[in-house]
């Protein structure tokens, strides 16, 4: 019975496909059929590689591109950063000349003459407990204990220790400090003592009958044997007249900004030998 069915199923498909094929044979329609659809199949397969073919090329030029760009910015970051560094170093040169002018253009008190020096340090070595700082200045230069050391501001205070070619300058704010000054207006005397780093000066032995007033600008008066006459010491901050005593209690701020100094004049008397060296090496 299965191969009875079975063969009568072959006999029909073959019928089928002989007759098909005659009728083709007559008017071609299965081939024409075949080949669009042929075509329409390869069409389909072949359009999403070229879809993806000309996404892939655009993605690899952009890459290119970026690729580029990404270099081009790092070189330009890289000129930028130098030109930078070259625009900051010129301009603290520029600064640093005009305080060198400045200071040169500070006047000489008379049978004084000045020389100029650089800050290397502050508070370095055995004296790193005072308030101190070291310049670059030393006895081959001439510079000796007690020369004084000013900046265009006023006092800085006086050498402490020279070495061969670097010295340490004993600040005006260390409480060792002293310094006899006069009021500019009253002329008023005292002696100004250091009380530390950050704390206002003491003006000591200003008599009760003095003339002194807050703002008033304190200059040096040369009777301490150290520093000569009319230099800018301090201005006063607040006096105070108490009872039972003969002297007012009278506070000062330093005129230099100490922690920016960065040059300073050492003041030798005229009779010291002088250096032969250039001022500013």
């Amino acid at each position: 019975m299965n191969l009875k069915r079975l063969a009568i199923i072959l006999v029909a498909g073959l019928f089928l496909y002989l007759s098909l094929y005659t009728w083709n044979l007559r008017t071609g329609h299965l081939t024409r059929l075949s080949t669009y659809t042929g075509l329409d199949s390869v069409g389909l397969v072949l359009r999403p590689g070229k879809w993806v073919g000309s996404k892939t090329g655009g993605f690899m030029e952009r890459y290119v591109d970026l690729v580029g760009l990404k270099q081009q910015n790092e070189a330009l970051t890289e000129e930028i950063k130098a030109l930078r560094l070259e625009n900051m170093t010129l301009r603290e040169r520029a600064e640093a000349t005009a305080r060198v002018e400045k200071l040169l253009g500070f006047p000489e008190p008379p049978e004084w003459r000045r020389e100029g020096a650089r800050v290397v340090a502050q508070r370095v070595g055995p004296t790193a407990i005072l308030e101190t700082i070291l310049v670059d200045r030393g006895n081959l230069s001439g510079a000796v204990e007690d020369t004084p050391v000013l900046c265009t501001e006023g006092v800085v205070g006086r050498i402490y220790r020279a070495g061969m070619s670097v010295s340490t300058v004993l600040l005006m704010v260390d409480p060792s400090s002293r310094i006899a000054v006069v009021g500019r207006e009253g002329r008023a005397t005292g002696i100004v003592y250091g009380m530390g780093a950050g704390e206002p000066l003491r003006v000591k032995y200003v008599g009760m009958s003095s003339q002194v007033e807050p703002g008033e600008i304190l200059f040096t008066s040369g009777m301490d044997g150290v520093y000569p006459k009319g230099l800018p010491v301090a201005k006063v901050r607040s006096v105070r007249r108490g009872e039972g005593t003969l002297f007012m209690d009278v506070e000062a701020d330093p005129l230099v900004d100490i922690p920016r100094l960065e040059e300073v004049l050492l003041l030798k008397r005229a009779d010291q030998p002088e250096d032969t060296r250039e001022l500013w090496n």
